[in-house]
C-alpha cells in the first residue's frame, strides 16, 4: 500500500468516523454519567471500535466470500450507504443507518452503551466497515492489512481522547462549530461515496468503463 493510497484511506476513515462530529453525540449519551463512568465508556467504546474494524481488515473477506458477495456488489451498496450517511451530515440530521431506535419505541438509557449503540453501529457502522473491507481487497498482503490496521487503531484512539475531552471540545466549538466541521466532513464523505459507488458499477457492468 503506497503513501497515497495510505492517506486516502486514512482520510475516508477520519470522515466516515467522524470523531468530532460524534462528540456531540457522545455528550447528549453521557450528560447523566459521572465522570468517571464517562471516561470507562469513552475507552471501552474505542476498544470496541478498534476490535470491530481491525477484525474487517483480516477477516472481511472471509465473511463477504461465505456469502458469495462480490466486491463491486460491496462497493455498490457501500457508495449508496455511505452518500446517505453524508447526506445526513450535510443536512445536520441523523442517518437512519445510525439509529438504533424502532418505532414507538422510549428514548430511555441503556444501561451499557459503549459497545451498543455507541461503537456499533454510531462510529463504526456499516460505512466504516464497507469502507475497510473494499480497502483491504484491493490493497491485498500482510503489509498493507498492518498499515490500515495501524490507521483503524490510531482512529479509536483519536476517538477515545475526542470522547474524554467531549465538554472541553463542545464548549470550545460550540453548536454552530461542531454543525459546520459535521457539514464539511459530510462533504468529503459524499465525494468518497461517489467514487465507490462509481468503481462498483463500472465492476459490475464493465461495459461501462469503455
Amino acid at each position: 500500500m503506497d503513501k497515497t493510497a495510505l492517506i486516502t484511506f486514512g482520510t475516508a476513515m477520519f470522515a466516515i468516523l467522524n470523531p468530532i462530529g460524534g462528540v456531540a453525540i457522545f455528550a447528549g449519551m453521557v450528560s447523566d454519567r459521572s465522570a468517571e463512568q464517562r471516561r470507562s465508556i469513552a475507552i471501552r467504546s474505542s476498544v470496541a471500535i478498534a476490535l470491530i474494524l481491525v477484525g474487517s481488515v483480516w477477516g472481511g473477506e472471509f465473511v463477504l466470500g461465505l456469502f458469495d458477495i462480490s466486491i463491486p456488489s460491496l462497493q455498490t451498496a457501500g457508495g449508496v450507504m455511505i452518500a446517505a450517511i453524508a447526506m445526513s451530515m450535510l443536512n445536520s440530521s441523523q442517518s437512519a443507518i445510525h439509529d438504533t431506535k424502532t418505532d414507538g419505541e422510549a428514548e430511555t438509557v441503556k444501561p451499557d452503551i459503549a459497545v451498543v449503540p455507541l461503537a456499533m453501529p454510531m462510529v463504526a457502522g456499516p460505512g466504516a466497515i464497507v469502507t475497510v473491507i473494499v480497502n483491504s481487497h484491493q490493497y491485498q498482503g500482510v503489509k498493507s492489512n498492518l498499515e490500515m490496521s495501524m490507521v483503524c487503531v490510531a482512529m479509536a484512539v483519536l476517538i477515545c481522547v475526542c470522547f474524554v475531552a467531549s465538554g472541553l471540545i463542545t464548549r470550545l466549538l460550540g453548536v454552530r462549530g461542531l454543525e459546520i466541521l459535521t457539514k464539511f466532513m459530510g462533504m468529503l464523505l459524499l465525494a468518497i461515496a461517489f467514487g465507490m459507488l462509481g468503481a462498483g458499477v463500472k465492476g459490475l457492468l464493465p461495459g461501462l468503463a469503455g
